[in-house]
């Protein structure tokens, strides 16, 4: 479809190609010199090992995170916020890279952020991607809803509550929301890229900006707060690729540049990005 697509373009004969192969035709296509640039999208695991087996050729990671947004005391609490929570989180099923994974909510607010949301998730059902109501579908293998099924189950034998979901029919895996999970867990601290979220309290903003930090991730983090002053204290702490303001690290446009740091990358996806990636800085000086 996408070939298609581009056919159909006024973009030059011969200026792209799409090459579905298996992965060890793939291989050469990192491994070789006279491809110049590698740039991947996928997990960390295979992210990494992948530049340190791609030479002297330029590389662009962008991988895995298990994104959080931070909701402080002085935010409005309504039903706008609590659908983009939930379709940050849960849409998609929740294999987006940039999925809301952890949700940091103030002390203050969080029984009530906690009751809006089971409320509104009880009321999603699992359905076919094809229907325009189905928020969330299946997910893309059976092994994947699986092994997601296990982190959770280990999850609340450590002691972590199950506030709604985590049922699994073949690869329709019930949206869940969970709170107290062991930040030692697979699912706390790993990409879930499933419809799992996690609910957490924070009392005071630097700590709940270290905590978004002690992830081994840092792709975008989202912060709602009305404080200027926190506003900064975000930007200037958070090690993330990208800080989002008032929504959530699921939001991206073409045109910004887009990409993490720590286990979730390396440069940075988006147009501009991509033209500078493909080109070579070179100078010219010239004596009179």
């Amino acid at each position: 479809m996408i070939a298609k697509v581009l056919a159909e373009t006024d973009l030059p004969k011969g200026s792209w190609s799409i090459l579905p192969c298996d992965r060890q035709a793939a291989d050469i296509l990192v491994t070789d010199d006279r491809f110049k640039l590698l740039s991947f999208t996928g997990s960390d695991q295979v992210g990494w090992d992948m530049k340190a087996r791609a030479g002297r050729k330029k590389v662009t990671l962008e991988l895995g995170c298990n994104a959080a947004v931070l909701i402080d005391a002085d935010t409005v609490i309504d039903e706008a916020l609590i659908d983009r929570l939930i379709s940050a989180a849960y849409g998609h099923a929740g294999q987006v890279c940039i999925s809301v994974q952890r949700i940091l909510v103030h002390a203050d607010i969080y029984a009530e952020v906690k009751k809006k949301l089971v409320a509104k998730l009880k009321k999603i059902k699992v359905d076919d991607p094809a229907l325009a109501t189905t928020l969330v579908g299946p997910m893309i293998k059976e092994a994947e809803a699986v092994r997601l099924k296990k982190w959770l189950d280990k999850a609340e034998k450590k002691g972590a509550k199950i506030l709604t979901g985590g049922s699994l029919q073949g690869m329709l895996f019930e949206p869940a929301l969970l709170e107290n999970v062991d930040a030692k867990l697979e699912i706390y601290k790993d990409e879930a890229f499933g419809p799992v979220a996690i609910l957490e309290k924070f009392k005071d903003f630097e700590q709940g900006i270290a905590t978004i930090n002690q992830s081994r991730f840092g792709l975008q983090a989202g912060v709602y707060t009305q404080n200027l002053n926190k506003m900064l204290y975000a930007w200037d702490h958070l090690h993330v690729g990208g800080v989002i303001i008032n929504d959530v690290p699921t939001f991206r446009v073409d045109n910004m540049p887009y990409g993490g740091v720590k286990d979730s990358g390396l440069g940075r996806e988006g147009i501009h990005s991509a033209i500078r990636d493909m080109q070579e800085e070179r100078l010219l000086a010239i004596k009179q």
